[in-house]
């Protein structure tokens, strides 16, 4: 990190402001030599900016000293005015004074590497800046304050009581040491498989809130379930005709219920067809159906059971459409709507809303919010439980064990053996970051 990087910082295009940030060892240098000499770290300064004899722009200049700035490196911020001629002139002359243009997400990376946040907290940047519900800004912002680095902490920590248990007995077998003191680290140890296997097992909230929560409409063809997908998106995204079979494919929309992200699908009714398309539909439907964390089983009056009854799980919902045409005879199994009157959608929008707060909040928070986290603890599991095996039988044995349990949690923070995956984690960032 010898050389001095800068990028655009605000979106590009036309705008009031646009801002330029530069880090690296060559940022006060670069500065003096646009004319921005004498600044005051930490303090807004105007300055008539030039190259070459030529005025680039009055801007706002200030200027962070390492190691107190984002990227732990000497850093400045160029507040220009926002017209993309006066972009690309100060852009021109940064290059000319040898500073280059940042890769995706190289200022994050640097402060990184510079100790000013763990691998967890630079990711929670990028959600953070991709957050488009409150409950993706709280999370990523929990993560970003280290509640998610805590958390895995903790395990390490226990992970390290037991391994020391282990390795006293193993390393000073001639010293007075109790006797069997590497067994007293199993209950140590099964504590945290507990804690573990339930840390994943609850992990999914984190990635449904970062990710969307996915809700499928099921049910027999011409049950509602394109007017009623329609009706909970507030737009005519889905056709709709009295046709059986109109829907072939799977349809997504983005929307936002109570705070939190939802994808919701519109599927094609499922029945049995010899229409080789149809079949497809209704196959993307199943498939569909199986990856959801709800589904909303769609019936329309005089409807059977049918073959959508083997997709819904406990805790699915039951949708009695077309109410305003008569009694669906379902009883209190469900909520009944018309999206011709508007009758219950309502009631079925808060119901929605009711369980994302029920599967999405907690107040722990947690200890999952990306797929390689998940893959990090599950790793950690499984080398815990071989070593607690091992513990009653070698405990000799049962120490590599824990070091390799101890090594995959903290790559999830980025405490050891993190090249292998930065490129991956900040190839996501945009460039100013």
């Amino acid at each position: 990190m010898t050389d001095t990087i800068f990028a655009l910082a605000t979106p590009p295009g036309r705008g009031a402001i646009a801002v330029i940030r530069l880090s690296g060892p060559a940022v006060e240098a670069t500065l003096a030599s646009l004319g921005a000499h004498r600044l005051e770290p930490r303090t807004a300064s105007v300055r008539n900016l030039t190259h070459q004899g030529a005025t680039i722009d009055q801007a706002l200049v200030l200027r962070f000293v390492a190691p107190h700035s984002y990227t732990g490196e000497d850093s400045a911020e160029l507040h220009l005015h926002g017209g993309r001629a006066v972009v690309e002139a100060a852009s021109r002359a940064l290059i000319a004074l040898g500073v280059r243009p940042a890769e995706p997400g190289e200022f994050t990376r640097r402060a990184f590497q510079n100790g000013r946040m763990d691998l967890a907290q630079a990711e929670a940047v990028a959600d953070l800046i991709d957050a488009e519900t409150t409950a993706q800004a709280k999370q990523a912002l929990g993560q970003l304050d280290g509640r998610l680095s805590e958390t895995y902490a903790g395990f390490r920590r226990d992970l390290l009581h037991a391994l020391a248990l282990v390795e006293a007995e193993i390393d000073f077998p001639d010293e007075e040491v109790p006797d069997n003191l590497a067994r007293t680290a199993g209950p140590v140890l099964d504590r945290l498989i507990d804690d573990l296997r339930r840390a994943i097992d609850t992990g999914r909230r984190g990635e449904r809130v970062r990710d969307g929560y996915r809700i499928v409409l099921i049910g027999e063809t011409n049950a509602g379930k394109s007017s009623l997908f329609n009706a909970l998106i507030a737009r005519e995204a889905a056709i709709v005709t009295p046709i059986a079979g109109t829907t072939r494919d799977v349809l997504d929309a983005e929307l936002v219920i109570g705070g939190y992200a939802v994808t919701l699908s519109d599927t094609a009714g499922l029945r049995e067809s010899d229409d080789p398309v149809e079949a497809e539909g209704v196959r993307r439907a199943r498939a569909r159906a199986e990856q959801a964390d709800l589904r909303l089983w769609v019936r329309a009056p005089g409807d059977p059971a049918g073959t959508a009854a083997d997709y819904v799980r406990p805790g699915d919902l039951i949708v009695a459409t077309k109410s305003d045409l008569g009694d669906h005879g379902f009883g209190d199994d469900g909520l009944s709507v018309s999206t011709t009157t508007g009758r219950g959608l309502a009631a079925l929008h808060d119901w929605i809303a009711s369980r994302l707060a029920r599967d999405l909040a907690g107040s722990d928070f947690p200890a999952v919010t990306r797929e390689r986290h998940r893959l990090r603890l599950s790793e950690a599991l499984a080398a815990v439980e071989t070593g607690r095996v091992a513990l009653d039988i070698a405990p000799e044995m049962a120490g590599d064990d824990l070091r390799r349990a101890a090594e995959a949690l903290a790559r999830v923070t980025g405490a050891i053996g993190v090249e292998d995956i930065l490129g991956q984690v900040f190839s996501t960032f945009c460039i100013g970051k």
